[in-house]
């Protein structure tokens, strides 16, 4: 039986309330572990706590997924955060579904969204992982994996566990992430977007980062898994998107900032360069995704 607290009235980000979070097995015994409930930014309530690996391993075989829509429970750090979250929460959620879709679209680019996928490490017990709030892949990666998900589910799952995404967004970052983005890293995923959004509900802001294994996260000016967009770009697609009456014009909408930030680029490379001069090295838009063999993933279900 699992026991869900109630929020304390009021609680804020920086001074949180502790809770009792109690869970217990068919047999009727219970634990009880001391966790932190506060509300995030976007109105988000929020529960994080501590407890060590095989806590969390029994935590994992709870159904947590009927009360709270984001869960990472995480082995390793021995952490665990459950998010409940709020609608404007799962409102940008849905709005990136579209902004990325449409982005790679207009840049040429295949684009797989994961929908609710929870990545975990090597080893790490069934059910533990981090839940994002989008993932996809990009480019080579996502007809990889749509080729490995037409051969079954199996080839495609093992497909995912050898390749992380190539983006995940978080639209809701607090403090009780702290060290999610190294996991991430950990996980082989390529890039993060971190959204920061205001109580207001018309603040947004917004952070890109490179990642990679065994190395602190690399602030970009501009994505290299949809080269050339900016965070101001994503912030100005999130406004064209929410006014949109329909997935064409959503579409249309993120195309038109895409579009034009590829003719600034243009028009920068043409200024820079001399006449039949070679594109610099660095060029975004030349950026080539690696594709990914598939062999080697695993046999096809019978």
């Amino acid at each position: 039986m699992v026991r869900y607290p109630r929020p304390a009235a009021g609680a804020e980000t920086r001074r949180p309330p502790i809770t009792a979070l109690a869970f217990g097995d068919s047999g009727g015994t219970s634990v009880t572990k001391t966790s932190t409930s506060f509300v995030g930014p976007l109105g988000s309530t929020i529960y994080r706590l501590r407890a060590d690996a095989a806590t969390v391993a029994a935590l994992a075989g709870l159904d947590w997924t009927s009360r709270f829509r984001r869960v990472w429970l995480d082995p390793v750090g021995g952490v665990v955060v459950l998010m409940s979250p709020s609608p404007r929460h799962e409102g940008l959620t849905r709005i990136f579904d579209d902004i990325v879709a449409a982005a790679a679209s207009t840049l040429g680019r295949a684009s797989t969204k994961l929908g609710s996928v929870r990545l975990r490490g090597e080893g790490e017990p069934a059910g533990t992982g981090l839940e994002p709030d989008c993932s996809f892949y990009v480019g080579e990666r996502a007809r990889a994996y749509l080729e490995a998900l037409s051969r079954s589910r199996k080839t495609a799952d093992a497909f995912l566990a050898e390749n992380g995404p190539d983006l995940v967004v978080e639209v809701e970052i607090t403090h009780a992430d702290e060290g999610k983005i190294a996991r991430y890293a950990d996980l082989g995923v390529r890039e993060f977007w971190k959204l920061r959004g205001e109580r207001d509900g018309e603040t947004l802001r917004a952070d890109f980062l490179a990642l990679r294994r065994g190395e602190r996260p690399r602030p970009l000016e501009a994505s290299v898994v949809l080269p050339g967009l900016t965070p101001s770009d994503v912030c100005e697609a999130v406004d064209g998107v929410q006014l949109s009456p329909d997935h064409l014009e959503r579409a249309e909408a993120v195309a038109r900032i895409v579009r034009r930030r590829e003719q600034q680029g243009f028009r920068v490379r043409e200024e820079r360069a001399p006449y039949g001069a070679a594109p610099p090295d660095g060029d975004l838009a030349a950026a080539a995704v690696e594709a990914i063999p598939l062999e080697g993933l695993g046999a096809e279900d019978p």
